[in-house]
């Protein structure tokens, strides 16, 4: 049972109106569910153009060069590897999003809410404190997933519990939360950037048009997010996709951290690589976001949820 207060109104004892501290459990199933199925079923659409945003990103470790286009690099995995590859890493991915997408999008509202009740607003930079709030603690939780997904992607015959073993085995249970500082980071800026985007875009869309609730709204809004989120979030999704696949003792690893690997970066492959695999992440980004917000706002319609 849900803890209660009850509310007198003055001069009417029998007036008495039940306040919920705490939502019913089911609600809160509902809530955190809807987002993780909504943000599992976009990344199974999308897998295959992280598969090539990574070894995009993985070019010419440490130097300059000619860079293999998008279009390049699926031709090198059907050619070498096989269409299989394109869905490497996908139970990890898919866990991930489960727990990653359900704990970000899901506690967005409630930080928001907290955030109302303590300061009396809700302005975009409250918006932008939640997402962030969100993400980073999201990924906190679930970073060895993520690396355990990102090895994957860059082998085609490893297996997820036999590198999970191997990567505690070699390199130590901390191997886990390889490039966690980077990845709060990108999610702190990915969450805050799309969902503060997506509320305050359809904030502006229902004030200043003649859009209503409904899927144009929803299909406007989470295209605006997709391309903000993807600008700001590219260099740090580029240097977290690095660090994680680093293998070996701190001695032998190319980069110390997080600061560390953008400077090498930028030094010996020049500011653009930072961008590396920009196009893909673009390509899968914004169709993922779209997806997501679509189907997590008809997911929560159906549950009985009101919208985001």
């Amino acid at each position: 049972m849900c803890r209660r207060v009850c509310v007198v109104v003055e001069g009417n004892e029998e007036l008495r109106k039940p306040q919920y501290l705490l939502p019913p459990f089911s609600k809160v199933v509902s809530h955190f569910g809807t987002s993780g199925l909504s943000v599992a079923l976009a990344t199974g659409v999308t897998h295959p153009l992280d598969v090539v945003k990574v070894r995009l990103q993985m070019q010419h470790v440490g130097q300059r060069g000619p860079l293999i286009g998008m279009t390049g690099i699926f031709v090198q995995l059907m050619k070498n590897e096989g269409f299989r590859s394109l869905y490497l890493g996908l139970t990890p991915a898919l866990t991930r999003s489960v727990l990653y997408g359900g704990l970000r999008l899901g506690l967005y509202e409630p930080t928001k809410v907290s955030f109302d009740w303590a300061f009396g607003s809700t302005n975009v930079l409250v918006k932008i404190a939640s997402g962030a709030f969100a993400g980073a603690f999201s990924t906190a939780l679930t970073n060895p997933v993520e690396v355990v997904k990102v090895r994957l992607q860059m082998n085609p015959n490893a297996v997820p519990i036999a590198e999970v073993r191997e990567i505690v085995s070699k390199e130590g249970i901390g191997a886990l939360w390889k490039g966690v500082g980077p990845a709060m980071v990108r999610a702190a800026a990915l969450t805050a950037s799309q969902l503060a985007t997506y509320d305050e875009t359809k904030r502006i869309l229902v004030k200043r048009t003649s859009l209503e609730e409904g899927f144009q709204l929803h299909l406007c809004s989470s295209v605006v997010a997709g391309v903000v989120s993807t600008l700001i979030t590219a260099p740090i999704d580029m240097i977290k996709t690095r660090l994680m696949l680093q293998q070996g003792s701190e001695s032998t690893r190319i980069y110390r951290n997080g600061f560390h690997c953008g400077y090498k970066v930028v030094r010996k492959e020049g500011p653009l690589a930072l961008y590396k695999g920009g196009f893909a992440i673009f390509a899968r980004l914004g169709p993922q976001t779209m997806i997501t917000f679509i189907l997590c706002e008809k997911l929560r319609s159906l549950a009985g949820l009101h919208t985001m």
